[in-house]
């Protein structure tokens, strides 16, 4: 599911919020976790799972084109754990609407 195809099923859904309203929400808690993932802090959501930065140390790759060795920087990347209530719901194969 894209943003947009979020952004419409939940405006599909009773809502006191217009549609821009939706769309901005959901643009400003994106940048929210992307913010506070890039400062290095944990995001939890209880039932739902957990997303954290994790650290890759620098290491030594090739090149597969000319097969020369490169030196690959440390890099980080978005970790996440699905809560215990997601993975159960997911295993059983549960939709919100109970049709799955």
């Amino acid at each position: 599911m894209t943003r947009s195809e979020f952004i419409t099923a939940l405006a599909r859904r009773p809502t006191p919020l217009p549609p821009e309203g939706i769309d901005l929400a959901v643009k400003t808690l994106i940048n929210l976790m992307r913010e506070t993932l890039a400062a290095g802090e944990r995001i939890e959501i209880r039932d739902f799972g957990a997303f954290e930065r994790r650290q890759y140390a620098p290491r030594h790759g090739r090149n597969p084109k000319t097969g020369e060795s490169v030196s690959v920087p440390v890099r980080y990347r978005v970790h996440f754990k699905p809560g215990k209530a997601l993975r159960e719901r997911v295993d059983a194969g549960k939709t919100v609407d109970g049709a799955g």
